[in-house]
């Protein structure tokens, strides 16, 4: 089974993410969410990001990093929204990284450097997000897909919400997170099965 280091998006880690990592940990796997807000949660996105903001972006992605620190080389990490920059940063620049799963969200690669051989990454969002779609990084994953047929995945579902997959907040769509919980849980299968990267 996968070590999953899973990071929270801009409200904070809420019973919703909460409720993800225990879904992930229920089929077998070791999911590690740590607070990158140190206790903080907020009742809506503007709010959280202007947290984030505050906070500053750049202290937030060394949080995330440092929340790697001690656990396996082969991790999985994922992360949702405002989360995706860390974990990606993490999953193009930590050796060892068995695979990538990015929620809401995506960076174009060079901001990290070029996408390293061998890692697998999903990336998930809705259509007509304003953040995911809306702010390139539909786009963005879509040139990954382009240049890395063979290890990118990106799956796009109906509707305009942000944050849909969490199941505590207003945004959750059901359907299409029970689609993408499918898709991650058959990933993580795949990603367990492939031999540890050198």
């Amino acid at each position: 089974m996968a070590d999953v280091l899973l990071l929270h998006h801009a409200r904070g880690r809420t019973p919703g993410m909460r409720s993800l990592a225990d879904r992930l940990g229920a089929a077998g796997h070791t999911v590690h969410l740590p607070d990158l807000y140190e206790g903080r949660v907020f009742d809506d996105l503007d709010a959280g990001v202007a947290h984030a903001r505050s906070v500053g972006f750049d202290v937030l992605l060394e949080r995330g990093r440092a929340a790697a620190e001690g656990l396996p080389d082969d991790l999985v990490v994922a992360g949702v929204s405002l989360g995706v920059m860390p974990a990606q940063a993490l999953a193009q620049s930590r050796p060892g990284v068995r695979g990538a799963l990015l929620l809401e969200a995506f960076l174009p690669t060079e901001e990290f450097g070029a996408w390293p051989r061998g890692v697998p990454v999903q990336v998930h969002g809705m259509a007509d997000d304003p953040f995911f779609a809306g702010d390139g990084d539909l786009a963005a994953a879509r040139d990954l897909l382009a240049a890395e047929p063979g290890l990118a995945e990106v799956f796009v579902y109906p509707g305009e919400e942000h944050l849909f997959t969490d199941p505590s907040l207003a945004s959750h769509d059901e359907a299409a997170s029970a689609l993408l919980l499918e898709r991650v849980l058959a990933f993580l299968e795949r990603v367990d099965e492939e031999p540890a990267r050198s």
